[in-house]
């Protein structure tokens, strides 16, 4: 039993719903493409997880943040896809894989066959067991990558209101879940090893910011050590962590946000693997022509950095999906991924973004006693990086503008004395006018034409002169 498309999509996530509407916006015929996805509901908003849907009053539910309505395009509920002759194999596993074949192989016995497949298997979440602590399968014990685990946090949060809750984890999850938690009125402790929340990130000035805010809300933070153990009751529930530092603390709930590693199993030996993803050149494309990945699953090359990178973030999800497709079905006229990275996020009233890369010499700038701040990353005399909290929308475009065009710094102190200012005056100047080429290969021109122009006509006028005073004697010769 098989069936064959075109078009597979391998994954039901962000990435797949973007890479759908931009199939139909390309014009594919009903019946090429097909995505197959283990969750039994087509692709959704993921950011909604950890924010929207954990809020106690008028919480968001499907079918509200189906994709694409994080870019603010159509919403994808199944009738889309039904009306769009797209065909869904959702709750489904991929149990193998054969690229040279170009088939897959469902947990069900199902072979499905195709032309081009995009990778879009996203990752999974870390679990204690593979740093030696068990006890991830108690009922108390939540973990956020899906719609099931966010369903199940919201179960366990509404069992133990006004309870204590431990957040393992100070990352991108730990944070935005240690938010939610506070809004439900419960008691939360986050520990993590760094000697910060958001150590990828974060510099210990901005980390010091949010910390100081989330322990204004009753938020604690156990820094420098980790989950060792837990207590349990006689039913499997969780009632106490234990640290390496020796320490206990009483446990309603655990939220664990450790990290997460790529879905690439399916592919080992297949693909060229690398930055712990599938390696895939700048049209996305993997070392099997017929293959290609994205969002979190794939390690594309950073043009503005010249180096391979993988990137976890909804945003690159997105637009690597978008530009998959036009890749695949114009290949002539689309050019290399070029991409800025590009992460933020939403908690409580505070709204962040960043740009570029954390590396080199860092300026802070702005009002770090509750207002607009943010800072700079300069590496080799150049801007490289841009943060900023609190900003509109035209000093955020201001920043990734800035961060784009990678200006040279000369002068920090300058620099910091400007602050966003910089940034916007940066992204105001009109780009630098490219040279005009002419017939001459040789010839490049930088200067208006109106002054080639007169020059040209001076050389033109003393040579019809010259011309016309050897012609003249040449006649009176004759």
């Amino acid at each position: 039993m098989g069936r064959a498309f075109v078009y597979v999509i391998l994954g039901g996530g962000v990435a797949a719903g973007y890479a759908a509407l931009e199939f139909t916006q390309r014009g594919i015929s009903h019946g090429e493409l097909c995505i197959i996805s283990e969750e039994p509901v087509v692709p959704y908003e993921r950011p909604a997880l950890s924010k929207g849907f954990l809020l106690p009053e008028d919480p968001a539910r499907l079918p509200s943040f189906h994709t694409c309505v994080g870019a603010n395009e159509e919403r994808l509920t199944p009738k889309w896809y039904r009306e769009h002759g797209i065909e869904l194999v959702l709750g489904t596993r991929v149990k193998s894989a054969d690229v040279r074949r170009k088939t897959l192989l469902t947990a069900t016995g199902e072979t499905i066959s195709y032309k081009i497949l995009i990778i879009a298997t996203g990752a999974q979440a870390l679990k204690l067991e593979e740093f030696g602590v068990s006890g991830s399968d108690a009922e108390n014990v939540c973990y956020l990558r899906d719609l099931a685990d966010a369903t199940r946090i919201v179960n366990v949060m509404q069992s133990c209101a006004g309870g204590d809750a431990v957040v393992i984890g100070g990352g991108y999850i730990g944070m935005e879940c240690a938010a939610s938690l506070v809004i439900n009125k419960i008691n939360v402790t986050m520990v993590f090893p760094e000697a910060h929340c958001m150590a990828r990130l974060f510099t210990p000035k901005i980390a010091s910011y949010y910390e100081d805010y989330y322990k204004s809300k009753g938020v604690k933070f156990i820094k420098g050590t980790v989950l060792s153990s837990f207590e349990m009751d006689s039913s499997g529930k969780v009632t106490a962590v234990n640290l390496r530092d020796g320490s206990q603390l009483p446990a309603d709930m655990v939220v664990v946000g450790i990290g997460i590693r790529p879905n690439t199993s399916l592919f080992e030996g297949q693909l060229t693997l690398e930055k712990g993803g599938i390696k895939v050149n700048g049209r996305l494309q993997s070392s099997n022509s017929s293959v290609y990945a994205v969002g979190d699953v794939a390690a594309f090359p950073v043009k503005l950095f010249g180096e391979t990178r993988r990137l976890e973030h909804v945003d690159s999800a997105r637009k690597s999906a978008r530009h998959v497709v036009a890749a695949i079905m114009e290949p002539d006229k689309t050019g290399e991924f070029d991409y800025l990275p590009f992460f933020y996020s939403r908690v409580f009233t505070f709204s962040w973004q960043f740009y570029g890369d954390n590396v080199g010499e860092i300026v802070h700038y702005g009002d770090y006693s509750g207002g607009t701040f943010g800072a700079y990353w300069v590496s080799k005399g150049q801007l490289v990086g841009s943060f900023l909290e609190g900003g509109t929308k035209d000093e955020y475009e201001a920043i990734a503008k800035a961060t784009r065009l990678k200006p040279e710094i000369e002068d920090l102190a300058e620099l910091e004395r400007q602050g966003l200012g910089f940034a916007l005056a940066v992204s105001r100047k009109p780009p630098p006018s490219a040279p005009l080429e002419v017939s001459s290969p040789a010839l490049i021109l930088e200067r208006p034409l109106y002054a080639w122009h007169a020059t040209a006509g001076v050389v033109v006028a003393a040579s019809i002169v010259a011309f016309a005073y050897w012609y003249g004697r040449r006649r009176r010769r004759w």
